[in-house]
């Protein structure tokens, strides 16, 4: 009996010791696994974002930011032909059969291309056609200039009820000099303004 009980004691000890080895191996095992993780962290700048992006589109963030950028955020600006309301409104033309810049038709863009045209100005280069009105304006004769144009002042008028907003103002730099025949007094207006436009400007419009 005492032969019995020493061969099975130790054997109950060698099976404890065995249980006891494979759990700290796997508890070992377990205790690797956040190095792991960690390392596989992504380390650049577009992993990160891709990781951490909000996963709802309407988070208070994207919505402010599309709120600000929004191209409807800025009033759109028309240039009145002729300086009139109630006539053509036009929106960065590029002119091919002109667009008449003075009420009497000596003053007119022609095949523009525009740089710039937001809601405080507008640049573009092309040609201008003046009239240099001799013998009078009726029968004068059309110079094509090349010109820089620059519009700005836009102002905000109410037609029928409803606000838009134009341009008061037309700067001229001739890139090439003048023909004679606008020397001296004949020299065209620069700025040429729309003071009836600008007359007509509203805070609001009802």
């Amino acid at each position: 009996m005492k032969s019995l009980i020493r061969i099975v004691l130790p054997a109950a000890a060698l099976a404890v010791g065995l249980t006891m080895l494979t759990t700290g191996c796997r508890s070992a095992a377990a205790g690797t696994a956040a190095p792991a993780a960690t390392a596989s962290t992504p380390s650049s700048p577009a992993a990160v974002t891709q990781t951490t992006a909000p996963a709802s589109p309407a988070s208070p963030s994207t919505a402010s930011a599309s709120t600000t950028s929004s191209p409807t955020a800025a009033p759109v600006v028309y240039l009145a032909e002729g300086g009139s309301v109630t006539g053509t409104w036009l929106h960065a033309p590029a002119c091919a059969s002109d667009c008449v810049l003075s009420g009497d038709s000596t003053v007119a863009l022609s095949h523009m291309t525009w740089s710039t045209w937001n809601s405080t100005t507008a640049v573009g280069t092309g040609t201008e056609k003046l009239d240099d009105c001799t013998p009078n304006c009726a029968v004068g004769t059309l110079h094509p200039v090349p010109v820089k144009v620059t519009l700005s002042k836009p102002v905000l008028v109410c037609v029928h009820g409803k606000g838009t907003w134009f341009w008061t103002r037309t700067s001229f730099t001739y890139l090439t000099p003048l023909p004679k025949a606008f020397a001296g007094d004949n020299a065209p207006l620069n700025p040429f303004d729309y003071d009836g436009l600008a007359a007509q400007a509203a805070k609001t419009c009802s």
